[in-house]
């Protein structure tokens, strides 16, 4: 007889492992308060399935992304759910730029990124993007597109299909820890289960709370934006041209991306929101905004990173700099080509109360109460991985 077990959260780590506990015979809940499953996160990013390039060899970012994207493709197969291979070019415009995409090259193949190249010419590079500029790059063929949102609702599918429940529209106020096992309040129900398992996202600190758990790491929402380019100019991008990340930087900086339905965005920037789901600078939470101000954190990381927040928060406000960021790659780009900002999406960063900000996954126990702190990218592409992880390390007696 399986445990009952409790997951909060209906993105796609809640889901994908709702899915893994149901198909083992335990008893799940998925309890999310907003109206449909995957509305933040995973229903807002740039939809790439991840080779493994970034990441430190080692890691669980580079383990479990290496086993997820194994497993997101299956599963689309399975599912008759669009994949695209459409491959990522990493650029290095200047030879500045050189150490770091050989370190970049370097942590791929470590990770064993499936049939990376690096492209040392010039009639190299116009081979995979006639239109791009550069010096060098790594190619990774084998980076796909996918439709997360979609994939997510297939997941829960099966989650249903196997006895389990998810339940929409069901905020949680409240979390007690009653003799070994979980009561969970909402405005609507309340249960009791053996185990309960956070998956919150852009909440995770808020429900941490709820639960005891330590408050650090905080959750910093930040936001990235896109621009859409202008269908009649998609044949100036074959496929994902991205720049060579700043070691300094948590953020990879505005690239192109063709997406699983054929469209091309540019971005995403990165700037602090002023709530936790704030898509625009118009969404504003005092509460939210001085919870990060006040987070002992705060003064260290601006103080670290205030010249990147201020030329990210600026490309934001005033779309030529924005532009002249992505001509840097794409010469023949014109302003014009960018018609609209289409759908944003915020970041849950975790952040400690030094400033730092947290680059790996990381996951708290509580008694029977399992926290995801920080599930970043390539959380998505790692879903279904980071869900038999979360089995295997923090619920093995419900490993079935």
């Amino acid at each position: 007889m399986g445990e009952r077990i409790g997951i909060i959260g209906g993105g796609i780590v809640g889901v994908a492992l709702a899915r893994a506990l149901a198909q083992r015979g335990h008893a799940v809940t998925v309890l999310e308060k907003e109206s449909r499953l995957a509305q933040h996160q995973t229903g807002r990013n740039s939809g790439v399935v991840h080779a493994g390039l970034y990441y430190a060899p080692g890691s669980l970012k580079a383990t479990l992304c290496a086993a997820g994207r194994v497993s997101i493709r299956e599963f689309c197969e399975e599912k008759r759910l669009p994949y695209r291979e459409v491959g990522k070019l990493v650029v290095a415009v200047d030879e500045s730029e050189l150490p770091a995409l050989a370190e970049i090259e370097r942590r791929s193949l470590a990770n064993g990124v499936p049939d990376l190249v690096r492209i040392d010419d010039t009639s190299g590079l116009h081979e995979i993007e006639p239109h791009v500029a550069g010096v060098a790059a790594v190619h990774s063929p084998h980076t796909a597109a996918v439709d997360y949102a979609a994939i997510t609702e297939a997941m829960a599918q099966d989650v249903r299909a196997a006895g389990g429940e998810i339940r929409l529209g069901h905020e949680v106020t409240c979390i007690r820890r009653e003799q070994g096992r979980v009561r969970v309040v909402t405005p609507v129900s309340a249960d009791v289960f053996d185990r309960l398992v956070v998956c919150a996202g852009l909440q995770s600190d808020v429900v941490a709370r709820l639960v005891g758990a330590d408050p650090s790491p905080k959750i910093l929402p930040f936001r990235g934006e896109y621009w859409q380019l202008a269908p009649e100019r998609g044949e100036l991008v074959n496929g994902m041209i991205y720049p060579v990340p700043d070691p300094r930087f948590p953020f990879l900086g505005v690239h192109f991306t063709r997406g699983v339905y054929d469209d091309v965005h540019v971005g995403p920037n990165a700037v602090p929101a002023l709530a936790r789901e704030g898509y625009n600078w118009l969404q504003i939470s005092v509460k939210d905004t001085w919870e990060s101000l006040r987070w002992p954190g705060a003064w260290p990381l601006a103080k670290q990173h205030w010249r990147m927040g201020a030329d990210e928060i600026s490309s934001s406000l005033i779309k030529p700099l924005w532009y002249r960021k992505a001509k840097r790659f794409v010469p023949q780009l014109k302003m014009s080509d960018l018609t609209h900002k289409t759908a944003a999406g915020v970041r849950a960063q975790a952040w400690g109360r030094r400033g730092e900000l947290l680059d790996d996954f990381a996951v708290d126990q509580v008694g029977p109460v399992t926290v995801l702190r920080n599930a970043p990218s390539p959380a998505a592409t790692s879903s279904l991985a980071i869900a038999e992880y979360v089995i295997a390390h923090y619920l093995s007696a419900a490993s079935g």
